[in-house]
């Protein structure tokens, strides 16, 4: 086989791929730019709201990580039993999902309202005026109150989403995204800054518009699945009891409990890095919300390779065919390391515009821009590990992720970040700049496990 045609696919692959992926780009894109504008309005009304509104958006992306951990495992199954057409197969993982969702949910609301207040005053140890960080302290538990009643609709359209998502049904979600965020953009512009003869909210109206648009969403995505059960032949019967077969349960179990667990330490892990990095002033928590803002509108493309991963090789795994899915698997990744050149020169280019749109201190946004170039220059690296880690992932290889993921974030990251944070009188950027280079480390690993193929595996083919 040349080069060309191991790295590069023909124009029906590209087709194929870009009907999966460009749904959940747009999706996404407009979700991450509305979030920017969310971010940058908030920024409007002072640097203590925009504080307090990142550190407790940071909590609920532990919440939403989870979520996502737990669907991804039983997602892993849905992919493949979409693969094989078994309609009840996908039924019992739509069902499994309601059930961990439902204990997840919960446990977050009672954990946020017992103790959201010294969750969110973790990160405001840095140095900085008392009473800005009283102010974002204040801010944040506000936001938080009113966050938590969007927490059982941001889960239900997770599980619908994904259901559909792996069926190959990515357009309904899209559709559904847009009405949310359009929802979401227009309640800001009105609660945040008191339009139409309604009073100036600030940070409160931002968590009112973002919750009203989580109901919106679920509302457009739930009615259209059980409207039309010819397209989700899934959805017939499936509140019709709980059941699902208990050697399945305990398959998706021994399988999802790692991906659920990744996720969690994951994203705790990368809290406690943000955590790490505020120890510095207050300046650098300001600093790290606003590229992270910035970043995540970039990495959509990263992101869309991951869920296009998901589910191509996934069902290419459920019909058995290990050479047709190797082969699909390696221009996937070549074709995500392609794209993510491309956007980490745009990132580059674009960063001074954006940062300079927040009314923050000129300090806060050198930092910003710092932050943003550091991330750019280490974009591809982030796309190779990413495209790696849904590899193993699509073929049930759900404890070597585990490892790869989760456990070198607390085993190297977290503690290089604490310790010269802590322990060196090093500038902040370079820290940075070495944590971010140390995921060159997990590239090797991740490029060694999918050559020699560990996750190319059939696992509904008993179910």
């Amino acid at each position: 086989m040349s080069i060309k045609s191991r790295f590069i696919g023909d124009k029906a692959f590209y087709k194929h791929t870009l009907r999966i992926m460009l749904p959940i780009v747009v999706q996404n894109g407009i979700t991450q730019f509305v979030n920017l504008l969310d971010n940058i309005m908030v920024g409007q009304i002072g640097t203590e709201p925009m504080t307090g509104v990142s550190i407790t958006n940071q909590l609920i992306f532990v919440f939403n990580l989870c979520i996502f951990g737990a669907l991804s495992g039983v997602g892993i199954f849905g992919a493949q039993f979409a693969g094989r057409k078994d309609d009840e197969g996908i039924r019992h993982t739509f069902r499994f999902k309601l059930l961990i969702a439902a204990v997840l949910t919960v446990l977050a609301i009672a954990l946020f309202v017992m103790f959201g207040t010294p969750l969110i005053s973790l990160f405001l140890q840095g140095e900085g005026d008392a009473a800005n960080i009283g102010a974002a302290l204040s801010y944040g538990r506000e936001y938080l109150g009113i966050m938590n009643l969007g927490l059982v609709p941001f889960a239900l359209v997770q599980i619908y989403a994904s259901t559909l998502r792996e069926t190959g049904e990515t357009v309904i979600p899209m559709k559904a995204s847009v009405a949310a965020v359009l929802t979401n953009l227009v309640g800001n512009y009105i609660l945040i800054f008191g339009k139409l003869g309604l009073p100036a909210l600030g940070a409160k109206g931002a968590a009112i518009a973002t919750v009203a648009s989580r109901f919106v969403e679920f509302c457009i995505i739930a009615v259209w699945t059980h409207t039309h059960t010819d397209q989700c032949r899934f959805i017939k019967g499936a509140y019709s009891s709980l059941h699902i077969p208990a050697p399945l349960f305990i398959k998706i179990c021994k399988k999802g409990a790692p991906i659920l667990l990744n996720e969690a330490l994951w994203s705790l892990g990368i809290s406690t890095l943000i955590q790490s990095y505020s120890f510095y002033s207050y300046d650098v928590v300001a600093a790290l919300n606003i590229s992270q803002t910035i970043n995540r509108l970039f990495d959509i493309i990263t992101f869309a390779f991951g869920s296009a991963i998901s589910i191509m090789v996934g069902q290419i795994l459920g019909m058995g065919d290990m050479k047709k899915a190797k082969e699909t698997d390696t221009k996937l990744i070549a074709f995500s390391l392609s794209c993510s050149v491309v956007t980490a020169a745009l990132l580059a280019l674009l960063t001074p515009a954006l940062v300079h749109t927040y009314k923050v201190t000129p300090q806060v946004q050198d930092l910003a821009v710092s932050f943003l170039y550091v991330v750019a220059a280490t974009q591809t690296i982030r796309a190779f590990v990413h495209a790696c880690y849904f590899t193993l992932r699509s073929g049930g290889r759900t404890v070597i992720t585990f490892l790869f993921d989760s456990v070198f974030v607390w085993v190297v990251s977290v503690p290089a970040a604490y310790m010269l944070t802590r322990y060196t009188g090093l500038h902040i950027i370079p820290i940075y700049v070495i944590v971010q280079l140390l995921d060159i480390l997990k590239g090797i690993v991740g490029f060694i496990l999918v050559r020699k193929g560990v996750w190319l595996r059939n696992i509904v083919a008993d179910s």
